[in-house]
């Protein structure tokens, strides 16, 4: 992940909805802000494109890649 210039801010959540991403955190050995920040893009990547997101279309592109020749034969 890059150095990117970070702005303080104050906000209010759910706490259950902090201490699901602090449990993620500390699963993932990140910091809490990292998690926060990657739940945050998601949510921006979701509401600003009508695309699917970043990781559906790597996943499916991976699937295409390892099945293309099943794919192929079921639209036979």
């Amino acid at each position: 992940m890059s150095t990117a210039t970070r702005e303080k801010f104050s906000s209010q959540a759910a706490p259950e909805v902090l201490a699901a991403l602090r449990e993620i955190a500390q699963q993932q050995g990140r910091q809490f802000q990292a998690v926060l920040d990657d739940a945050l893009r998601d949510y921006i990547d979701r509401k600003q494109s009508e695309r699917p997101r970043r990781h559906v279309m790597a996943s499916f592109a991976a699937s295409l890649d390892e099945f293309d020749s099943l794919y192929r034969e079921l639209a036979k």
